[in-house]
Parts: structure tokens; sequence; C-alpha cells
């Protein structure tokens, strides 16, 4: 049997996890997609909240709020941890239903932005949105086949986007005033099977990305080669986030097997 020891076991017999982010108080939360569930790790202590739907990708806000994508109902929604409310923001853009919200990050001045991948990896029916309370929400029909998990670099001035469909980042040149993403192309291909799913920057600008399907978490560096890949004892590698402490080093989720896995590296990540 292939031993992995630089990987810990965090949890198992998870119901598709996914979204993995870091609360300010130092917990990590996930979705549980197939009970709908956005679940809590703290201390080795695992806490259920019970939202319903099928929540997706978590980003959480600077008062602590937790943002998440619900695939099922087609809402931006948030829950509060003091409360154990939770709260539709957004449903529909042009009075039609969003299509099948996925991930989700802020910007530098706490913009949202979230992808809607759509159903199916090869309709090219995908796009991705950016969203405040003045400005209202705003469609960006660049990233078509799938897009999925989306990141910033250290300044906010790129946005990287996965699109799983034709196993694809993207990079282009975010501008927050005008919700405008400029001269965007090609970072790298990752290869599949299925194709790039949730992407994260470490504090030394490499990109990691889970490529579903493949066992792996793959490392790039700033110029998009493929520095090294980190192998898994799932199959289907969903998102990643580091510990900004850096006691958990990198936080995976894998479907296959229904694991939070924590990478032993020496590198923090940047929010």
């Amino acid at each position: 049997m292939k031993q992995f020891s630089h990987i810990a076991i965090l949890l198992q017999d998870l119901h598709f996890p996914e979204g993995p982010a870091f609360h300010q108080n130092g917990s990590l939360w996930f979705v549980e997609q197939h009970i709908g569930c956005l679940s809590a790790y703290y201390n080795g202590t695992l806490i259920r909240h019970d939202v319903g739907g099928r929540p997706n990708g978590i980003a959480i806000d600077t008062k602590g709020l937790l943002w998440f994508c619900d695939s099922i109902k087609n809402e931006i929604r948030t829950y509060d941890p003091e409360t154990r409310k939770a709260e539709t923001i957004l449903s529909t853009i042009d009075g039609v239903p969003l299509n099948l919200p996925n991930d989700l990050a802020f910007d530098a001045q706490g913009n949202l932005l979230f992808t809607c991948s759509g159903e199916e990896l090869d309709k090219g029916d995908g796009y991705f949105c950016a969203w405040n309370p003045t400005q209202g929400l705003v469609k960006i029909e660049s990233i078509t086949f799938y897009p999925n998990g989306l990141a910033f670099n250290r300044d906010h001035s790129l946005l990287y986007i996965a699109e799983t469909g034709t196993h694809t980042i993207w990079k282009g040149e975010w501008d927050p005033r005008s919700f405008s993403w400029n001269n965007p192309e090609v970072f790298t291909q990752t290869g599949g099977p299925i194709g790039p799913d949730g992407i994260a920057f470490d504090e030394k600008g490499r990109l990691y990305v889970a490529v579903f399907g493949s066992s792996t978490v793959h490392i790039y560096t700033k110029e998009g080669v493929l520095h090294e890949k980190i192998e898994l004892p799932g199959l289907n590698p969903t998102n990643c986030a580091f510990d900004p402490a850096g006691k958990l080093g990198l936080i995976i989720t894998e479907t296959e097997k229904g694991q939070l896995l924590s990478y032993n590296s020496p590198f923090k990540g940047i929010l």
C-alpha cells in the first residue's frame, strides 16, 4: 500500500467536502455538499451546521460572516456562526436564475466575485460575476467552459480562474472599480482527466491547484511552470486552502474517500 507521510488525515467519511476557508477565530470551515452542511473543524472537533441546499465554495469576510455558493438553489447565501442564521443575498441576474454558483472570493475592495459553472463541462454556458451593494451584479462571460476555482495574487491586481472544461488556468488584470477583467491569458494547462477545481496561492506566489480525478494537487511557479505534484490517497481533490497560522499547512478536501487532509507545508498562504 502506498504511504503518504506528507499527508495527515484530519477527518474522513465526509459527505463530498469542498470549499475550505479559515475563520478569524482559527476555526476551519468547509462544506459537505451531500448533506447540506457548513462544517467547522477546531481543535480536533467537528461541528456541522445544517443550512440545506447544496453548499459549495466558501469565503469569509472581514466581519467573520460566511458567504457560500448554493449550487442547487442557485443562490449566493450567507451564514452567521454566532446567530446561526442563513440568508439569501443573490439568486438571479437580469431576471434569470444564477447558473450553478460554484466558488467565490473577495477582492481588495471587498467586492464579491463568484463563478457560475453550469451543469456540464462542455456546454459553454458558464460565467463569473462581481457584486457589491452599490454597483449591483455584473456578469463577465470571458470563461465559459465550467469556470470553477478563483484566487487573487498578493496585491489583488491579477485574478486567476480555473476553467475545468478546458483544463486551463487563466489569469487577467482585475479592475475593482469598473468590475472588468482585462487582458486574460492562459497561465497554465493542468491536464485532466477531469480538470482543475479549487486554487490557492502560497506566500511565495506559487499557485496550488486541486486537479479533480488526478489524485494530485499541482504546484505552479509564478511563470506557470509545474513545480511539484502533491500525491493524495484519494482520486478527487476539490479544493485547497492554507492555514494562516501555519499549524495545519495546506488543507485539501477530497471527495472519493470523503477526507479533510493536511499537507505538511513550510509555507503560509495569502488571503
